[in-house]
């Protein structure tokens, strides 16, 4: 029987957090949600996903300095998933320059994001 994915899922917006760990546990995803940077933090050094999905804009801990911390300190290159509130153009440059794999702006369609995990977990 082949293991669940386990995605790290970082958003502090309960009600899109909800939706969208619903639509990726249906998909067949582990799912451990974190509503801020430091509970994510505590997730990576805990045990590390097979694919992370992060809001940007976090209390304690920013979807940016999460990139850089995962590419870094981790020396880890598992796929990041970035989602972001429109017109943040710079932060979601850092985020890329910093090593995210791609970016999806809210409001988050959750079909289009399993569609996005599939293609980066099928580079994997």
């Amino acid at each position: 029987m082949m293991t669940k994915t386990r995605l790290l899922l970082a958003e502090d917006d309960q009600l899109l957090a909800a939706l969208l760990s619903f639509r990726l546990k249906k998909a067949g995803y582990e799912v451990i949600q974190c509503v801020d940077g430091k509970e994510m933090k505590e997730q990576l050094s805990l045990k590390l996903p097979d694919v992370i999905v992060s809001d940007i804009m976090m209390p304690y801990f920013s979807g940016i300095e999460l990139v850089d911390y995962v590419r870094k300190e981790l020396a880890s290159d598992i796929p990041i998933i970035i989602i972001s509130s429109a017109g943040n153009e710079a932060n979601v440059l850092s985020a890329f320059e910093l090593g995210a794999n791609d970016f999806l702006s809210k409001p988050v369609s959750p079909s289009e994001l399993l569609v996005r995990l599939q293609r980066e977990m099928s580079k994997r």
